[in-house]
């Protein structure tokens, strides 16, 4: 058995870097384990509070326990991190939850200081192939 995740990025709310508002550039890293990855493109308009809108697709390992998502953002000094929140697979796999049932997930972002940075709003639907 393997899992598919279509993972839709909507949007972030009150994002911060270094106690001031961002600006623009914000993107999102999605991914289910460190090896795979998955990023949207930059928004370059959306300032504190970016619109991505775009779905993702991931294999999902069948070890894995929960998705890291990370809200980066590309400054003239590189690409720093905003904010992550780990998403347990557990909230939209297993239990009641139909095998293709949509899921619209918002999860507190922290940044590196373990302080709270913002929200990322996500969609989640998972989709179960035997091979």
């Amino acid at each position: 058995m393997s899992r598919t995740l279509e993972i839709t990025v909507l949007s972030a709310e009150n994002l911060r870097m270094n106690q001031k508002l961002m600006k623009k550039n914000a993107f999102v890293s999605v991914q289910p384990d460190s090896r795979n990855a998955c990023t949207t493109r930059m928004d370059s308009e959306g300032g504190n509070y970016p619109s991505w809108n775009q779905k993702l697709v991931l294999d999902l390992p069948m070890h894995a326990r929960f998705i890291t998502t990370e809200v980066k953002c590309k400054t003239s000094m590189g690409i720093t991190s905003v904010g992550m929140a780990k998403v347990p697979l557990s909230d939209f796999l297993g239990g009641y939850v139909p095998e293709s049932q949509l899921n619209f997930l918002s999860y507190r972002l922290w940044d590196r200081k373990s302080r709270r940075n913002g929200i990322i709003n996500l969609s989640v639907r998972v989709k179960m192939s035997e091979n």
